[in-house]
């Protein structure tokens, strides 16, 4: 029986810190507390099953003037987390996602290409379990802005 697991990032939430005070491109840190790669489980088409992934980390460049850029995120595949404890070990076994030989899932664009309105289409390559596969994930929203919680350092964000 082929088993799968669809992983999504739907929201990536990064915090920046600008490369100098003239570079169009700027770096970006995912934001761990702020990022939510998340999926789903057809559970024999009974219910689904939904599971997030705990551990995030990463990095994203940008310049919003082009709104190009690229992005490197890393999910800590043992970080899995459905509310069971016996699934998640499960999910975590050879027979899912074998976290201790494959500890890592990871997603690269290195071609980012954004509408001005932040929307669009990013091209990149998914790698679980050693297998490497072209994703496409749909950006429908994104947002940059002086850190609302701390203006005076003028840090700029993005969420998405």
């Amino acid at each position: 029986m082929k088993k799968t697991l669809a992983v999504v990032l739907p929201a990536v939430v990064l915090s920046g810190m600008s490369l100098s005070a003239h570079a169009a491109t700027e770096n970006y840190t995912i934001d761990p507390f702020h990022t939510y790669p998340n999926f789903t489980i057809d559970h024999l088409g009974y219910s689904t099953m939904y599971g997030r992934f705990g551990k995030t980390s990463g990095s994203f460049r940008l310049d919003r003037d082009r709104m190009t850029g690229s992005v490197d995120i890393r999910i800590d595949a043992a970080s899995v987390d459905t509310g069971m404890k016996k699934r998640d070990d499960h999910l975590r076994s050879p027979d899912f996602l074998n976290v201790a030989e494959f500890p890592d899932i990871t997603y690269s664009a290195k071609n980012v290409k954004l509408k001005k309105n932040g929307t669009g289409k990013v091209k990149g390559t998914l790698t679980m379990m050693g297998v490497s596969k072209p994703v496409t994930l749909e950006v429908t929203h994104m947002h940059c802005a002086t850190h609302p919680f701390d203006p005076t350092k003028k840090k700029f964000v993005c969420g998405f």
